[in-house]
């Protein structure tokens, strides 16, 4: 079962591999494994932008509807097309007995920019992505297309502060599987240490200041790089948000930020 308020998704399937099966219902569905690279399309009438959106899940699974479709049903009611990748996961079975390399999830995010440059390149787009969906929005902004972003929307995501080398808490120990450590490794998003991974478009991002699972800390690295390299970055910060604070947790100011990010989307989508 879908969200009654969503139409059916469009799916185009961007690789080989077995059909990817749900754990749970809606609206608590979420892929613990992830068989082939897919985008879940959700059209909107009139759209005047489109967004390729990434759900979190850390690496080892999809949380398909709270990060996913969630996102996509609030895009749309924008006026925006969301398209939500089905990407596979670093380190997990690959289906013939080896693990899929650290930059899987890359390879499929630079898989569906090459079909909407074939079918949706109109439309300007913009990178959504919360938790580790956010890192992946992120390091998207790094990567030069014929299809560029005007910008990403990241919230509450693990863009810099896993690096191996730079960790907080400082001590902090590596996460499983090796090639989701690498991953992060590789990319650090706006450390500034690291010029390969500094967003080359607007980012608005949107954190919890008390955020244990995510440090704030993430964010403030960014923020420092964006200062330091004159980077278009927007940066909202909330003092009562829980971690996964997502469109559901409205017990606080970050009650404000989707029309926070909203205002965002237009005025870029307009620049």
């Amino acid at each position: 079962m879908i969200d009654p308020g969503l139409r059916q998704p469009e799916i185009t399937t961007l690789s080989e591999g077995q059909e990817n099966i749900f754990e749970g219902q809606w609206p608590e569905r979420i892929l613990p494994q992830v068989n082939r690279a897919e985008l879940h399309s959700f059209y909107t009438d009139g759209a005047w932008a489109q967004a390729l959106v990434f759900a979190g899940g850390g690496y080892t699974k999809l949380v398909y509807d709270k990060e996913g479709t969630e996102v996509a049903s609030w895009l749309n009611g924008l006026g925006i097309d969301a398209h939500i990748l089905i990407h596979r996961l670093p380190g997990a079975d690959a289906g013939n007995g080896t693990p899929h390399p650290a930059d899987i999830a890359l390879g499929d995010a630079m898989a569906a920019l090459d079909f909407l440059y074939t079918t949706e390149k109109t439309l300007p787009l913009f990178h959504v992505g919360l938790s580790s969906g956010g890192h992946l929005a992120g390091v998207m902004t790094c990567q030069q297309h014929e299809l560029m972003a005007r910008g990403a929307l990241i919230a509450y995501a693990p863009l810099n502060a896993n690096h191996r080398d730079h960790k907080y808490p400082a001590g902090k120990p590596d996460y499983p599987p090796v090639q989701k450590q690498d991953f992060y490794d590789k990319w650090p998003v706006g450390l500034a240490d690291c010029p390969h991974a500094m967003p080359k478009v607007p980012v608005f991002m949107a954190y919890a200041l008390h955020d244990r699972t995510v440090p704030v800390q993430h964010a403030l690295r960014l923020i420092e790089s964006a200062a330091a390299n004159e980077l278009d970055v927007d940066a909202h910060i909330f003092s009562d948000a829980p971690h996964g604070f997502a469109l559901r947790d409205t017990h606080g100011t970050h009650a404000a930020w989707p029309d926070l990010a909203a205002d965002w989307l237009r005025r870029k989508a307009l620049s």
